[in-house]
């Protein structure tokens, strides 16, 4: 049975944990309002289930909590930056604010990042490009867990993309999704509600359909989006490629197999290729390209157009952004709620930092 909590309390008790393992008061601040991000859009594998997993890192000296995140290459329009080991949860604003600026000057700018951590949900990232009416665009790579189309081996991240764009009278587009079928932490749902997985998200160890949610730890893999070669599955491996190698290749983090892995119980690579995991943000000023009054128009107009298109029996069409919207709008009035599994692990991490939950 769910429990019910408020935004408010989720933000407080997880900024305090932060702090607790030695952040600035502003990074936890900002650490704890990412991460609550993805609770109120409905994203709950990536919300503050994930906190004792930022926390055992922490305790495995995988996260700096005190990281001096800086510039360490740059162009007018592009940039490397260092994150030093810190929360990818305030690497990555650090850096996208870099692309904002950069196209704020240039018209566009992009940012790439290594030595830093998971980064919480890749949408937050992007829709910050918002309100300076920016189309803004994030992307992450992270622990090899997918097998490539036709491979055994694990040897890519669910390396998710995310991509807001700015409307004037409708709501924002914003897309954002994992480039497997499904993303790991769905699976982490699964195992919690004693599920199982549907066909097409996860591979044995020998290459086979398998609807265990438990079958990673047994050595299989997660699928690329389309699942097997007949559904697209290479096009997933397509994207996630491209993932990698923005994010990783491009800045001078660790890529493919090499990827250091979320879970603090298994071991880092030995032979690693890089600094950490890495991030690629972008950002492009609309009125670099027409005026954004204008574009926002033709949005409003192209959202309009997609709701409107026939659907089939019983459906609706959606644009992207629309269920994460509604669910933010529900929860920050109704609260989150948060599975029974997920409560004892928050009460365990307050135990740890003498916090109380409830």
């Amino acid at each position: 049975m769910d429990h019910i909590f408020s935004y408010q309390h989720l933000r407080e008790f997880t900024r305090e944990v932060f702090i607790r393992m030695g952040c600035s008061l502003e990074h936890a601040d900002k650490a704890s309002e990412v991460l609550l991000s993805a609770d109120l859009r409905g994203v709950d594998s990536h919300g503050v289930a994930r906190l004792t997993g930022y926390v055992r890192l922490w305790e495995a000296g995988r996260i700096n909590a005190t990281p001096d995140i800086r510039i360490v290459h740059e162009t007018p329009s592009t940039a490397v930056v260092d994150g030093d080991g810190g929360l990818g949860l305030v690497v990555a604003p650090f850096a996208m604010e870099v692309a904002l600026q950069k196209a704020a000057v240039a018209g566009t700018g992009w940012v790439s990042v290594k030595h830093s951590n998971h980064f919480g949900i890749a949408g937050y990232h992007a829709m910050m490009a918002l309100e300076r009416d920016m189309i803004g665009m994030a992307m992450t790579n992270a622990s090899p867990l997918v097998a490539p189309t036709f491979a055994k081996e694990r040897m890519l991240g669910t390396n998710p993309i995310a991509v807001a764009i700015p409307a004037r009278e409708q709501p924002a587009f914003v897309a954002d999704f994992a480039t497997t079928t499904a993303a790991n932490g769905k699976l982490e749902i699964l195992q919690r509600k004693s599920q199982e997985a549907p066909e097409g998200w996860i591979q044995d160890k020998d290459g086979a359909s398998s609807t265990n949610p438990h079958e990673l730890r047994s050595g299989g893999a997660l699928l690329p989006l389309g699942g097997d070669r007949e559904h697209g599955s290479h096009k997933g491996y397509c994207l996630g490629a491209i993932v990698d190698i923005f994010s990783a290749v491009l800045s001078g983090a660790n890529y493919g197999p090499w990827a250091p892995p979320f879970v603090s119980f298994l071991p880092l690579p030995p032979d690693p290729v890089g600094e950490g995991l890495g991030h690629f943000f972008g950002a492009m000023r609309v009125d670099a390209f027409r005026p954004a009054d204008e574009f926002k128009a033709h949005m409003d107009n192209w959202i309009n157009r997609f709701r409107r298109a026939t659907p089939v029996d019983g459906q609706q069409v959606l644009i992207p952004g629309d269920p994460e919207r509604e669910m933010e709008k529900e929860r920050r009035e109704q609260g989150i709620p948060l599975l029974e599994p997920v409560i004892k692990d928050l009460r365990e991490v307050g135990e740890k930092f003498k916090l109380s939950l409830s």
